[in-house]
């Protein structure tokens, strides 16, 4: 992924759609469109609907840059659209988008890459809600939705079990809690970039969703450095091992009791919030990487049978 090959000039901004988290991908199409713009691309920006692939094909541009979030956007729904119409594009293809979105197999994928994670299983969300699935503490959240439906901490002296939201999907992965530190690594093409520490107010109510309000980035992390380094290390192996492209960003519980023992991968987003205020951008600026210059290394990468 390098400079501008000057041979993607139009590009069209996919955002919006279907999802639960609509709202954030218009504000990541928008500013990615707006540093596009002042990369010196001409740029369509394009909510996407029922007649996505109609518009496309109408507009025929040189690359889209998918600027979706959720299901139909992220899953492989969008990328396997775009591969039958050979418009080059953005970000992981078919198969890693799906791999990573459904969490409990990217997890499988991780652990077959010899990548520690915390022990979860699925189950209905009517057995969850009738009775504790697994030792408190431990998390519910959708297996493959983003965190904006939900996720419940249950905590180690909860009464009883969590009572779900009704838009929690029918099954629910139920991870065992991990303590401590919550950190955050992004890979740009082959290289992970640097650690955020994301530190909040903490988790609300076992019944109540964890909301990120509040919360400050530390970039780069101040952590020991052999943690650093493993963050980093576990994070391409992860964006490997999930055959991702472009860029991701893996999320990693750290429990500094336990050494470097404390590691756990939570999940790869392979379509990280890509507003200039938010986790991935940050990292890149950190390592001198403009916002403008992020989302032109991404056009420039577009292709397809990613």
């Amino acid at each position: 992924m390098g400079q501008s090959s000057g041979t993607v000039r139009r590009v069209a901004v996919l955002m919006g759609g279907f999802s639960a988290e609509r709202e954030v991908s218009l504000s990541t199409g928008r500013g990615c469109a707006d540093a596009l713009r002042g990369e010196g691309y001409e740029v369509i920006e394009v909510d996407a609907g029922p007649d996505l692939a109609e518009r496309l094909t109408e507009l025929r541009p040189d690359a889209v840059f998918n600027a979706l979030h959720g299901r139909w956007g992220e899953d492989g729904c969008v990328q396997g659209m775009l591969e039958w119409l050979k418009i080059p594009y953005t970000h992981s293809g078919v198969l890693a988008s799906a791999l990573a979105m459904d969490k409990q197999r990217s997890k499988a994928a991780y652990e077959s890459a010899g990548l520690p994670v915390a022990p979860s299983l699925i189950r209905p969300k009517a057995e969850v809600m009738a009775g504790h699935v697994m030792q408190p503490p431990y998390v519910v959240k959708p297996n493959n939705e983003g965190s904006s439906v939900g996720i419940y901490l249950v905590h180690e002296d909860a009464n009883g079990p969590p009572q779900l939201s009704e838009a929690m999907p029918a099954n629910v992965l139920v991870e065992a809690y991990v303590p401590g530190r919550e950190l955050t690594v992004t890979v740009l093409g082959n290289r992970a970039l640097t650690v955020t520490d994301i530190i909040t107010d903490g988790w609300y109510d076992y019944d109540a969703k964890y909301k990120p309000g509040g919360s400050r980035h530390v970039v780069p992390a101040e952590i020991p450095d052999e943690i650093f380094d493993l963050c980093l290390d576990y994070a391409l192996h992860a964006h490997t091992a999930l055959g991702c492209r472009g860029i991701s960003r893996t999320d990693i519980r750290w429990d500094g009791s336990r050494g470097a023992k404390g590691l756990f991968l939570l999940e790869t987003n392979t379509q990280p919030g890509m507003t200039p205020t938010s986790l991935t951008p940050e990292q890149a600026a950190a390592e001198g990487i403009t916002f403008g210059q992020l989302c032109a290394m991404l056009v420039e990468d577009a292709s397809c049978d990613r």
